[in-house]
């Protein structure tokens, strides 16, 4: 439901300083496009979060959690309801049994994954470099499987905090958690109800003591390699597309279909990957979305393949 003016009353009441109306998405989004949510929440404390959390369930209110806003495409009319941003809150990082040949890390959901990799690298854990050059953070990367050379963040997790609707905290193992490429599935007794998706609000991983040296090595050719390769310079969200299944990447599909470069209004497919849609300083979320529709007709249309949205669209 919209927020009426009782609502919009309370937040500003409960969240003084923290709460924005009408909040521009594009500038909360790496994609720098999308058009305003009705309320933008920004806790400060883990206890805030569950205020916010159980008050919009029993309200009837929907909300949205992100972290980076690094693999969301809002689109141009906005998001109703209340967008939380976790990034002023679940940004710890700790060790268990740090001296161990297998040390846990335990980390908050909105850690940014480049700020876990450090924090491994500096530590001498082996396990997180797969992420390296990744953006976005421990929740969002877990939501969507992100991985890269084979390895995901699946093959690392250990357990997983939920913060359920009604404000209870759940708990998960490995063997609850349904992995699948790029996507993370809840339980369905936890989805059974209306709008009670959980919220990650931390996770245990398992990893290696290794040496400092090799894993910095390792960490520097695989920035090296990405960086060559991918246009991280430029506002965009990723991999735009799915790998399908076969011997081909989607961005080598497209680059087949001879779409590289192409542009709708400031919405390019990158010169530098194709499975790269870029933002060349004033793209909507319409042109990209149109420009989604080109390369998944094209490629249809030549090869027979039908390209899945890595992204995911909201509003």
């Amino acid at each position: 439901m919209p927020l009426n003016r009782k609502a919009r009353t309370w937040l500003t009441e409960s969240y003084a300083g923290d709460v924005t109306f009408e909040e521009p998405m594009s500038d909360h989004t790496s994609f720098k496009v999308g058009g305003p949510a009705d309320a933008l929440v920004r806790p400060k404390k883990r206890d805030d979060l569950v205020r916010l959390v159980r008050w919009a369930s029993e309200h009837g209110i929907t909300y949205m959690p992100i972290g980076a806003g690094s693999n969301i495409l809002v689109r141009d009319s906005g998001i109703r309801g209340i967008v939380i941003l976790l990034d002023g809150c679940l940004q710890t990082i700790a060790a268990k049994n740090p001296a161990s040949g297998h040390p846990v890390v335990v980390a908050g959901a909105g850690v940014k994954l480049p700020a876990l990799c450090a924090y491994a690298l500096k530590h001498g854990f082996k396990g997180f470099n797969f992420i390296l050059g990744i953006p976005g953070t421990v929740g969002g990367g877990l939501r969507v499987n992100a991985g890269a050379g084979g390895r995901s963040m699946r093959d690392v997790v250990e357990t997983v905090g939920l913060l359920m609707p009604g404000g209870s905290i759940r708990t998960l193992q490995k063997t609850d958690l349904h992995f699948s490429y790029r996507n993370l599935d809840w339980p369905p007794e936890l989805t059974a109800e209306p709008g009670s998706t959980p919220i990650i609000l931390e996770a245990d991983f398992c990893l290696k003591q290794a040496g400092k040296p090799g894993i910095r090595q390792e960490a520097r050719q695989i920035l090296k390699l990405r960086n060559a390769h991918q246009p991280w310079t430029t506002p965009s969200a990723g991999c735009i597309f799915k790998n399908p299944e076969g011997d081909r990447s989607a961005g080598q599909l497209i680059d087949m279909a001879g779409l590289k470069g192409k542009r709708i209004g400031d919405a390019q497919v990158s010169p530098k990957h194709a499975n790269f849609i870029v933002n060349r300083g004033q793209a909507t979320a319409g042109d990209i979305l149109v420009l989604m529709d080109i390369i998944r007709t094209s490629v249809y249309e030549r090869y027979r393949i039908k390209l899945e949205a890595e992204v995911r669209i909201v509003g």
